[in-house]
């Protein structure tokens, strides 16, 4: 049955993921923003939440790929097996490419076989925000960034232990900051 379940995901995802948006500025550099190389801590209010980030969506378009963008901002899902970080070995940390989070580190990265970074826990529980998606004629848990609300994947009841969850993540939605 998790093999059926697993098939009719993945060729759901093959065949629902349409490809980034063309936008006028296809051609031009993306200004990537500057926590790709460094971690930005999380910042608490003056009751203990989370700050969350406001940007309108021109600031979103400037600062992300066309399929960073497509991922992050619109709940897309990029190819199976074609993210930069599905082959990371290093020893490090998987931020959120919208806002810089510490999101999952590599010691609880793990191969899953599924074409997408697959990882047992977060850094924090608190720093993934859980919806419900309906969505392809499925219930599943999809996964966003807490901080920008950017959209990172969805988690499954399947992984390894001590947790048993797998989340699965889209390269796209993650950058990588080694030890």
């Amino acid at each position: 049955m998790r093999i059926f379940v697993f098939l009719a995901l993945w060729a759901a995802c093959q065949s629902a993921t349409a490809p980034p948006p063309v936008s006028a500025n296809a051609g031009a550099q993306t200004v990537r923003p500057e926590h790709t190389d460094t971690l930005i801590p999380p910042q608490y209010d003056e009751l203990g939440r989370l700050v969350r980030v406001q940007k309108t969506d021109a600031e979103w378009r400037a600062q992300l790929s066309p399929l960073e963008y497509y991922v992050l901002r619109q709940e897309g899902t990029e190819r199976a097996f074609t993210g930069d970080l599905l082959r990371e070995k290093r020893k490090g940390t998987f931020t959120c490419r919208g806002c810089g989070l510490p999101l999952f580190h590599s010691e609880a990265k793990f191969e899953s076989g599924t074409g997408w970074p697959s990882f047992w826990k977060p850094i924090r529980a608190e720093f993934i925000a859980e919806h419900e998606d309906r969505s392809y004629g499925m219930v599943r848990t999809e996964v966003e960034c807490a901080r920008c609300g950017g959209h990172l994947g969805h988690v499954f009841n399947d992984g390894p232990r001590p947790t048993g969850l797998r989340y699965c993540i889209n390269a796209a939605s993650l950058d990588f900051v080694p030890d």
